[in-house]
């Protein structure tokens, strides 16, 4: 096809202004703007399906962190670059995506809308209805200094538990799946609604944000089977708190009156990207495997129990007197009791990004398959330096499963409390204290 043919930017640009202008030509006396055979504007902003659920996004706490239960299917992940130049785009910004974030949520157009040319919502979640959406916000170290510089005057306000994670034994950190100044994760029954609700923040926020990484995620964890399993084929999050103790949660996930204000209700996410080598972990035995998790494979029980949620004998041994939990598996190393009583909670999600392909050596002709696979790990908990951070130090030098994993990505921000209505997401940051 000639480049003629093809036509100009310029010119496409041109039509798709007519395209807009006839669309416009089509409005009624009642205002709604027709599209052609389709509903009017007004009908598709009320586009939620009535077989698919709404989850709240106003409340104490942000709505995507201890709920819905069970977790939804699907996640879209994403790390930003705050690009605006003053404090009040910063806020302006904030402001928009509250407004925003409350409609999508309740299953309806990004904003209301007004004018034919006005660009208001891609439509590509159109009749998808809200499928439990949540959308959970963080604000990352960047937001509060970036290069030494406090752009927003926040450096004074940032948390003391917003720490930068130290370097990990055997981690290979990769910059396209690290750090950001803000983040936005979208929880969904449906992936392309999750995608929708980033894809349509992100645009809202113009010239203020730019993506920095992403990463989509799906679980199983929606299904009757119970506890979600991770590719390795175990279960996950066996461990995890119990949400519905307000006791438990205040003690090891929300953040207190010991926390600025406006984290008080709030919660700090460390992110993790984990590659699995999936390709070699599908040789080992199973007796291998359950050794290294420290679980059996089919029930999720304790080696040594019978029931997914029987509790950890870590003193059980066997006629040898060797512990029936080894010393390097994975959930002992996790246990709270292992760990001071420390807990996360943990909302961990798989990834798959394809596959790679290296020569070997010997024999020249074949190649040596590498999935890029494995664990979107992210867990909320009270304050990281009694958390993560000393669970991972132990787990990065003897955990059994570190020979199948590498952490590639690595990331943490504070989540504020929860909106409420007639506020903006983190609004207690920018308020004089």
């Amino acid at each position: 096809m000639s480049r003629k043919s093809h036509g100009s930017r310029r010119t496409f640009i041109a039509a798709a202004g007519g395209i807009a202008g006839a669309l416009g030509a089509g409005a009624g006396a009642g205002g709604g703007i027709a599209f052609a055979g389709a509903k009017s504007h007004a009908a598709l902003d009320m586009h939620t399906a009535q077989d698919t659920v709404a989850e709240p996004f106003f409340g104490s706490h942000q709505n995507g962190i201890a709920a819905p239960s069970p977790m939804q299917s699907h996640t879209y992940f994403a790390a930003l670059d705050i690009t605006a130049t003053d404090r009040k785009a910063l806020i302006a910004m904030l402001q928009t995506w509250t407004a925003a974030s409350a409609r999508l949520t309740a299953g309806r157009l990004a904003m209301a809308p007004a004018t034919p040319d006005q660009p208001f919502d891609s439509l590509d979640a159109l009749d998808l209805g809200p499928s439990r959406l949540t959308l959970t916000f963080g604000f990352g170290p960047d937001l509060f200094t970036l290069a030494g510089k406090d752009r927003f005057g926040l450096a004074a306000r940032r948390p003391a538990a917003l720490v930068d994670l130290p370097a990990f034994p055997g981690e290979q950190l990769e910059a396209r799946h690290t750090g950001g100044a803000v983040s936005v994760q979208a929880c969904a029954d449906d992936p392309q609604v999750a995608f929708h609700a980033v894809r349509e923040l992100v645009r809202l926020a113009g010239g203020n944000a730019t993506v920095r990484w992403t990463q989509a995620g799906f679980s199983t964890a929606n299904r009757t089977q119970g506890t979600a399993r991770n590719l390795m084929g175990f279960k996950d999050g066996t461990m995890n708190p119990p949400v519905g103790d307000a006791a438990v949660m205040n003690q090891h996930i929300w953040v207190g009156s010991e926390g600025p204000r406006w984290m008080q209700g709030g919660s700090y996410a460390v992110f993790r990207r984990i590659r699995i080598a999936l390709e070699h972990w599908d040789q080992m035995k199973l007796g291998f495997q359950e050794r290294t998790i420290g679980r059996h494979k089919l029930s999720g029980a304790p080696l040594g129990g019978t029931h997914e949620f029987d509790a950890l004998d870590l003193k059980a041994q066997d006629k040898d007197g060797n512990p029936i939990i080894p010393a390097t598996a994975h959930a002992r190393l996790g246990a709270p009791s292992e760990n001071a009583g420390a807990q996360m909670l943990r909302r961990a999600y798989n990834y798959t990004d394809g596959a790679s392909f290296v020569a070997e050596r010997w024999p020249p002709w074949k190649q040596a398959m590498e999935y890029d696979a494995g664990l979107m790990f992210i867990a909320y908990q009270h304050d990281p330096r009694r958390g993560f951070i000393p669970m991972f130090e132990k787990m990065s030098r003897i955990d059994a499963l570190n020979q199948f994993t590498t952490h590639v990505g690595s990331a943490v921000f504070a989540c504020p409390g929860g909106v409420r209505h007639g506020q903006y997401i983190g609004q207690g940051l920018f308020e004089a204290v």
